[in-house]
C-alpha cells in the first residue's frame, strides 16, 4: 500500500476515537491525531496512541497452531481448518447440534458478529451462542428495552452532555476507562452545569465532580429509590410529563415511597443531606441526564437497578426531551453493534428477537433458509461457559479471553480444559488460546475494513490501512472456509462489503435498522446514527462501482460530517431527531454549532424548531434518511409511544459479608490496560504504567490488618484466592477493597467474583462479593 494516511478508528473502547494510520517507509505504522472526528477531536489516550504496537509480528500470532502431543505447534491453514471442521462435524454427528458452542466478542466488527451468528444457526444449527458483551451492557440493555421499547446505549450524541444542566454519572470512571470523553464533563461544568458521581471509590472522575456519593457496593438500587422518594416528597415530579408520556407511575411511586431517606442512608452509607443535595442539583435545571456504566449494571439485580435510575428520569420529565435522558456508557469497542446483529443467545440481526415468528421469517428469507430450521434461544454467556465439557462438547471462540474476563474464572478455566475440542481465532495467544486444540491467527483493526457502532449508536467505518502478515487471515475468511467444509458453500463471503450489504437487508425494518447506511455514507458523514432505514428513491448498494475497491479507490480520505444535507422520513415507531435537534444543536459532526445556537442552559422548546423529517432550508430532494442522532423526542418505541415505569424495590446482593468474609470486593479497570489485557499487556509503555494487579484498601482497614503499602495481600472469596500488593488510599470505603481485572495468574481478580445472575439480563455480579483479606508477607517476599 502507498505510504499515505488512512482515517480510521481506535480498536479499544466504545468511543471509537478517530485516528489516522500512516505506514512508515521502514516498516510499521504511525498513529496520529484526527481532529475532524467530533467525539475525540484528535485527543487519544495512551492505549490509542500505542495501538499500532500490537500490529507487530513480534507480539501477535502469525501462523495457525494445532495441538500435537500436548503442545501447540505450527501448521498450515488447510490443516488447521480441516481439523476444526472435522471435529465440529463429528461432535454434531455424535451428540447433536447443541453440543457445539460458539462464543463471540464485543470487539468483533458488525460484519463479523453478523456472520458469526449466521454461522452458528445456519451452518452448525446450534442454539448455543453468546458473547462476552453479556458481561458488559446487558442489564442496561434489558432495562432500556423494558422502559423505552428500545436499547441504544446513548439515545443522544455525547456532544449533548455539555449542554445539559446536571449529569448523574453512576458507576463510571471515564477519566480512566475512556479518557477523551472526560472533556464533555469538563465542558458541562464550564458551561454552568453540575456533575454528580456515584462510586464507592473517589476515582479520578469523582475528584472532578461537584458532588460525590460513595455508596456501599451493591446498593445503587436503594440509592436511586431514595432519590426518587425525595423527588416525590419535595414535589419535584413533572406531573404533566408523567400523564402524557408514561404509564405505570402509581406502582413505581408506591415502591419508591417505601425507601425513605434515613432507611436509604442505613443501606448505602450515603448521608441524608447529600441525598437531598443530589435531588436539588438534578431537579433545578430544565434539563438533566443519568448515565450508568458497569457499577450498577454488573449486579445480580442490575436490570432493576438501572430501571430505578430510569424511573428517576421519567418522574422528573428527563427522558425524550432535548439535552435530557438516560444513557448507558457502553464499554467495548463494538459493544453496541455486537449486541445488535445476532451473536447474542436470543437475538437475530437488526436487534430482532429470536423467538419472534415475524423476525424469524424475515431473516430466514434473507439467508435463504426455512424459518423452522433456525434454532431457538440458547444459554447466556456464563451459563454457556458453565456447560462446557458436559452438555457442550466443542467450542469455537472468537475475540474473547474468558480465562481472565469471566466470573469465577478458575471454574471457567476448568470447564474450558474439559472440552473435547476448543478452537480459538484471535490476534494474540491469549490465556484462553493457550488451552485450544487449534488456534487461528486473524486480522485486526488496521488490517481490515469493517464497521463498528459506538456508544452513541453512531455506525462507523474502520478502513484497512496496512496489509496483514502473510500467514494471517480474517475472521470472515475463517467462517467462509469452515462453512464450505461443513457443506454450506454459499452465503459466507470473506469480503466485508458483501457481508455489510446482507446485514443491511437483514436489519431492514428491525429496531436497529441499518438499511439506509452504506460504506460511502459512513466515510462522507463521519458515521451515521441508527436507526437509518432506506429512504424513498434509494437503491441500496455500497456506493462502490463494480470492480472498484471499497477502501482505497472510492471512499473519500477526508470524511466530513454533514448529516443536515439530506432529508428523510423518521423510522416507524420511533422518532427522533431529525432536523429539529440537528438544527438546534448542530449536526453530529459540527460540535460548535449548538453552542452558537443555544448558549448556556437549554430551554424546554430547544428541540421544537423544525418538524421531524422536514427538509432543511436549502437542502435537496428527500432521498436518504439522515440517521437518528436523538431518539424518543416525539414518542418512545413502545406500542403506545409511552415510556414504562417499572416498580422495583431494593434487595441485597447475592452475597453479603459475614464473619468469615467480612469485606466487599469490587473490581474495575485502570487507565493503561484494557479488558483482559490480552493486547495491552503486550505494549511496553502501557505495562510500565500499569505493570500488574493490586489491592486497593483504606488506611483504617490496613491498620486493622497490620498491612503496609506494597505488602502482598491475599484476597479470599468462596470461589478462590488472589494475591497482589497493597495500595493504601483514603479514596475507598473502609468496608471495601478494589482490584483491577486485567491480569491472569495469582492476581486474577475474577478468580474471586460471583457468577450469581440477574434474572432478566443474565448478567453476573462482578461488582460485589464477600471477601476477607490476609497479609501474606512484605513486598520483597
Amino acid at each position: 500500500m502507498e505510504n499515505t494516511s488512512t482515517p480510521t478508528h481506535c480498536p479499544y473502547c466504545a468511543l471509537q476515537c478517530g485516528m489516522n494510520i500512516t505506514p512508515l517507509p521502514r516498516g510499521g505504522v504511525e498513529v496520529t491525531e484526527r481532529a475532524d472526528f467530533p467525539v475525540n477531536r484528535g485527543a487519544l489516550c495512551g492505549k490509542g496512541r500505542t495501538a499500532a504496537e500490537v500490529l507487530s509480528p513480534a507480539v501477535r500470532l502469525t501462523v495457525p497452531l494445532v495441538r500435537d502431543g500436548g503442545r501447540l505447534v505450527e501448521a498450515g491453514w488447510p490443516e488447521a481448518l480441516d481439523r476444526i471442521a472435522e471435529r465440529l462435524g463429528a461432535t454434531r454427528e455424535r451428540y447433536g447440534a447443541d453440543a457445539l458452542g460458539v462464543f463471540g466478542g464485543g470487539g468483533l466488527t458488525n460484519e463479523k458478529a453478523y456472520a458469526l451468528g449466521k454461522f452458528a444457526r445456519v451452518v452448525l444449527g446450534t442454539s448455543q451462542i453468546d458473547y462476552n458483551g453479556r458481561f458488559c451492557m446487558s442489564s442496561a440493555a434489558a432495562a432500556g428495552t423494558r422502559a423505552f421499547g428500545l436499547d441504544r446505549g446513548l439515545p443522544f450524541p455525547l456532544e449533548d452532555v455539555p449542554r445539559t444542566g446536571c449529569v448523574i454519572l453512576v458507576g463510571s470512571n471515564p477519566a480512566e476507562t475512556m479518557p477523551p470523553s472526560l472533556r464533555f464533563f469538563s465542558e458541562l461544568r464550564e458551561n454552568g452545569g453540575t456533575l454528580i458521581v456515584v462510586d464507592p471509590r473517589r476515582t479520578r472522575t469523582a475528584e472532578q465532580a461537584d458532588l460525590h456519593l460513595a455508596p456501599r457496593p451493591g446498593t445503587d438500587l436503594a440509592l436511586a429509590l431514595g432519590l426518587l422518594h425525595l423527588v416525590v416528597a419535595e414535589g419535584r415530579t413533572d406531573e404533566e410529563y408523567i400523564r402524557e408520556r408514561t404509564t405505570g407511575w402509581e406502582e413505581a411511586r408506591a415502591a419508591a415511597m417505601a425507601h425513605w431517606p434515613e432507611y436509604v442512608e442505613r443501606i448505602t452509607g450515603v448521608p441524608v443531606p447529600l441525598l437531598r443535595e443530589a435531588v436539588r442539583m438534578f431537579c433545578e435545571p430544565e434539563a438533566a441526564m443519568v448515565l450508568t456504566a458497569r457499577g450498577p449494571e454488573q449486579q445480580s439485580k442490575g436490570t432493576d437497578t438501572v430501571g430505578a435510575w430510569i424511573n428517576l428520569c421519567l418522574a422528573t420529565g428527563r427522558a425524550g426531551r432535548p439535552f435530557s435522558g438516560y444513557g448507558c456508557l457502553t464499554g467495548q469497542g463494538n459493544g453496541q453493534g455486537g449486541r445488535e446483529h445476532g451473536q447474542k443467545a436470543d437475538q437475530l440481526p437488526g436487534y430482532r428477537r429470536l423467538d419472534d415468528p415475524a423476525a424469524r421469517r424475515h431473516v430466514a428469507g434473507v439467508w435463504g433458509v426455512d424459518p423452522d430450521s433456525l434454532p431457538g434461544p440458547g444459554r447466556s454467556a456464563y451459563e454457556l461457559l458453565d456447560a462446557l465439557g458436559t452438555d457442550v462438547r466443542a467450542l469455537l471462540l472468537m475475540g474473547s479471553n474468558p480465562v481472565v474476563s469471566a466470573p469465577r474464572a478458575a471454574h471457567v478455566e476448568r470447564r474450558l480444559r474439559s472440552l473435547e475440542f476448543l478452537a480459538v481465532a484471535d490476534v494474540v495467544l491469549s490465556e484462553t488460546a493457550e488451552l485450544a486444540d487449534v488456534v487461528l491467527p486473524v486480522t485486526q483493526w488496521a488490517e481490515e475494513t469493517g464497521t463498528t457502532t459506538s456508544l452513541e449508536g453512531r455506525v462507523l467505518l474502520r478502513r484497512q490501512a496496512v496489509a496483514p502478515p502473510p500467514g494471517v487471515r480474517s475472521d470472515l475468511y475463517v467462517l467462509r472456509e469452515l462453512a464450505d467444509r461443513l457443506g454450506v458453500e454459499k452465503g459466507f463471503p470473506a469480503d466485508p462489503a458483501e457481508v455489510f450489504e446482507e446485514l443491511r437487508r437483514a436489519s431492514a425494518g428491525g429496531p436497529a435498522d441499518y438499511s439506509g447506511i452504506t460504506y460511502r455514507r459512513l466515510a462522507e458523514e463521519n458515521g451515521v446514527f441508527w436507526p437509518c432505514p432506506e429512504g424513498p428513491g434509494e437503491t441500496g448498494g455500497t456506493g462502490v462501482a463494480d470492480g472498484e475497491d471499497a477502501v482505497s479507490d472510492t471512499l473519500p480520505d477526508d470524511p466530513a460530517a454533514d448529516p443536515g444535507d439530506t432529508a428523510g422520513v423518521p423510522p416507524a415507531r420511533l422518532t427522533a431527531d431529525a432536523r429539529a435537534l440537528t438544527a438546534a444543536a448542530g449536526t453530529a459532526g459540527d460540535a460548535g454549532t449548538a453552542r452558537d445556537v443555544l448558549p448556556g442552559r437549554p430551554t424546554a422548546d430547544a428541540g421544537a424548531r423544525a418538524l421531524p423529517g422536514a427538509p432543511v432550508a436549502g437542502s435537496g430532494p428527500a432521498v436518504a434518511h439522515p440517521g437518528t442522532p436523538r431518539l424518543f423526542l416525539d414518542r418512545f418505541a413502545t406500542p403506545d409511544g409511552r415510556a414504562r415505569f417499572v416498580p422495583v424495590v431494593h434487595r441485597a446482593t447475592a452475597e453479603e459479608p459475614d464473619d468469615e468474609y467480612p469485606l466487599l470486593l469490587t473490581t474495575g479497570r485502570v487507565v493503561s490496560q484494557y479488558q483482559s489485557g490480552a493486547q495491552t499487556r503486550r505494549v511496553a509503555e502501557l505495562n510500565a504504567a500499569a505493570p500488574g494487579p493490586f489491592v486497593e484498601l483504606h488506611p483504617r482497614l490496613a491498620a486493622r490488618l497490620g498491612a503496609a503499602d506494597g505488602d502482598r495481600l491475599a484476597v479470599v472469596s468462596r470461589r478462590g484466592r488472589a494475591v497482589a500488593p497493597a495500595r493504601i488510599t483514603g479514596a475507598i470505603r473502609p468496608d471495601t477493597v478494589f482490584m483491577p481485572f486485567h491480569w491472569p495468574g495469582e492476581g486474577r481478580a475474577n478468580t474471586l467474583t460471583n457468577p450469581a445472575l440477574d434474572p432478566t439480563s443474565r448478567m453476573p455480579e462482578f461488582k460485589s462479593c464477600a471477601v476477607r483479606v490476609e497479609v501474606v508477607g512484605p513486598a520483597d517476599q
